[in-house]
């Protein structure tokens, strides 16, 4: 086993606290790494105040992992002692159902093994990246570019593949026009890969006070989703609108702005189910869909894209003995745009 030292929640709704615990021995299609960033997901906070399902405790939260290869077994043919490597959502999969032999992991038939807050096949826990080290199949792992700052790539591995992936699913090229709504973690990913691919971008939002910013990040328009003049002016314009917000809001106003046949893509989890009048979506043929993660294929094409565009995430860098403060600090959307944990130099102690 691999000695690994962390930071942990040691009950539901608990603070992060240093945790020492071990890893697996890395088999010989394993790399292990050394994990320098890893970005905060509003997801981790959910996970361990147990809002979406019982959590497993202790809980190391983390699934937007950079770091450096420190050890490549006999079988890794993609990596080596040195390379930058990083670690997304998930960890493994069935690897023989429909999805994932289309590259969509994270559709697993069976189900994907998550970073965290999971059991691995054989029934042991899974500790995310608020850690010194990881071992993952090399299968699961990402080539990170060189070119990019890794800090700000580690974002990238959740609330950038999020992003990225409907865009290309939904085909979103010059010729499109994108809404986004809200500017956090995953709606300023959105504007930036929606204006790198071409697109139309206006950015939906409540504050009059984000629209510099929104404009700074790659939209065309702002406009204030509380106007109802402005909305409407809009209405029946869209091909694709990407929704990242997790609170309850009202999905029929952004309905009507979709032209025939365009989508609205779910990207957030808020806590209720929404209220949807078909009448916006049967008279123009128009879809409500959502969207996870993407596959492994995927995202490695997203970290190409965003090398060739200079895409990454807008972060803020904090200790691990900031950890609580930074999660305080997101439950009041007080962060552009993500907290990034620097485990570099961090050694914890159980």
């Amino acid at each position: 086993m691999i000695s690994s030292q962390g930071y942990a929640a040691k009950q539901a709704k608990a603070r992060i606290e240093p945790f020492s615990f071990e890893r697996r021995d890395p088999l010989p299609s394993d790399i292990v790494i050394a994990i320098d960033f890893c970005g905060i997901c509003h997801s981790d906070v959910h996970q361990v105040n147990e809002d979406w399902f019982p959590g497993i405790f202790p809980m190391v939260p983390g699934h937007e992992i950079v770091g450096h290869v420190t050890h490549a077994g006999a079988a890794v043919k993609n990596f080596k002692v040195g390379d930058l490597a990083g670690v997304g959502v998930m960890v493994d999969s069935c690897r023989t159902c429909e999805s994932c032999r289309a590259g969509l992991e994270q559709y697993c038939e069976v189900g994907n093994i998550q970073t965290y807050n999971a059991r691995d096949k054989k029934g042991d826990p899974m500790f995310g990246g608020y850690a010194n080290n990881i071992v993952v199949d090399q299968a699961y792992a990402l080539k990170i570019p060189a070119n990019l700052n890794p800090a700000a790539t580690a974002p990238l591995l959740c609330a950038g593949i999020t992003t990225y992936a409907p865009l290309r699913h939904w085909k979103v090229g010059k010729n499109s026009k994108v809404g986004v709504v809200g500017l956090g973690g995953l709606g300023h990913m959105g504007l930036k890969f929606a204006h790198a691919l071409g697109a139309h971008v206006v950015q939906f939002t409540t504050s009059p006070k984000k629209k510099e910013d929104a404009m700074r990040l790659g939209a065309n328009e702002v406009v204030l989703s509380n106007d109802a003049n402005a909305m409407q002016a809009h209405a029946s314009s869209f091909d694709v609108i990407l929704d990242t917000v997790s609170a309850d809001h009202d999905l029929n106003a952004y309905l009507n702005l979709l032209k025939r046949d365009a989508v609205h893509v779910l990207l957030g989890l808020p806590d209720r189910p929404a209220s949807v009048s078909a009448m916006y979506l049967l008279m123009k043929r128009r879809s409500l869909s959502g969207s996870a993660v993407g596959g492994i294929g995927e995202t490695q094409d997203m970290l190409q894209f965003c090398s060739q565009h200079n895409i990454v995430s807008d972060i803020e860098v904090v200790q691990p003995t900031q950890i609580n403060e930074a999660y305080a600090r997101l439950l009041a959307n007080d962060v552009k745009y993500r907290f990034v944990v620097d485990l570099s130099r961090a050694v914890a102690a159980s």
